[in-house]
């Protein structure tokens, strides 16, 4: 009997998984159960399993085997330029989601120093791995398995100019107002997009996996009064939950009707 192929069986299991056999969180074995069942080498399940991961279906989970991933509804992501304000919060920042939808924290947001990685020190112009005051939360619209990383990283000279920053609690406002209230204000803002693989610790946070990409968007704040970073805020968020949407518009230019071009 011909042996299965990593394709067939990656076949195979997607069929379980997207049929409904295989039910999310489930798991469906280990790699040494899957090469048994299949009658081949373990290598070739391996790299079954590294496609099923890719497309977001399957993840492996130390000490338990290959996990079926909870599929979450792709969310159309608007990402716009306008910054405004709530008085009862502070500011409105282009949204990763529906500001009318309920959101949950999973954990406690919490603050510590870590060392800066290389983004991070370049922008606040620290030594690579320098320990900068990072605060982290995980998120995701109620109900749903989490969403969102979003790490705020705040520059030593922001800290030691707004010591509350530091604080569990910042007060009304969040930690912008209190940047704002010590000299930096207004602050300005910009934003970059990319997209780059997760580490281990994202795609665990995320109950992702480190095959899937992800999107990574950072704000980077800077002083109205210095023009020094502030503040450097990065969202990730895994590629398969989140599509991004953008209106085109139409220059004077490519105005309609088409104005006939005269003969030379």
């Amino acid at each position: 009997m011909k042996k299965k192929t990593a394709r067939e069986i990656a076949d195979a299991i997607r069929t379980r998984v997207t049929g409904g056999e295989a039910q999310p969180g489930e798991t469906l074995a280990t790699i040494a159960d899957l090469a048994a069942e299949y009658g081949v080498a373990r290598e070739t399940v391996r790299s079954a399993v590294a496609q099923l991961e890719s497309e977001g279906l399957v993840r492996p989970v130390l000490r338990r085997g290959i996990v079926v991933q909870e599929r979450v509804p792709r969310r159309r992501i608007r990402r716009g330029q306008l910054v405004t304000r709530n008085p009862h919060y502070g500011y409105v920042f282009p949204a990763t989601h529906d500001r009318m939808e309920p959101w949950q924290t999973h954990g406690s947001p919490y603050r510590s120093m870590e060392p800066a990685p290389a983004l991070v020190a370049d922008t606040f112009g620290v030594e690579s791995g320098a320990e900068v005051l990072r605060r982290r939360r995980v998120t995701s619209p109620e109900g749903e398995p989490p969403f969102q990383i979003v790490d705020t990283w705040l520059s030593p000279a922001a800290v030691a100019d707004a010591p509350r920053i530091a604080e569990p609690s910042t007060g009304p406002g969040g930690y912008i107002d209190r940047l704002e209230e010590a000299g930096h204000g207004p602050i300005t803002w910009q934003e970059t997009t990319r997209v780059r693989m997760p580490t281990t610790e994202e795609a665990r946070l995320l109950n992702t996996t480190t095959t899937l990409p992800v999107f990574e968007i950072t704000m980077v704040g800077r002083s109205g009064r210095t023009d020094d970073a502030l503040e450097v805020t990065v969202k990730v968020i895994p590629g398969d939950r989140v599509e991004l949407v953008a209106d085109l518009v139409r220059h004077e230019s490519a105005a309609w009707p088409v104005e006939p071009v005269e003969a030379a």
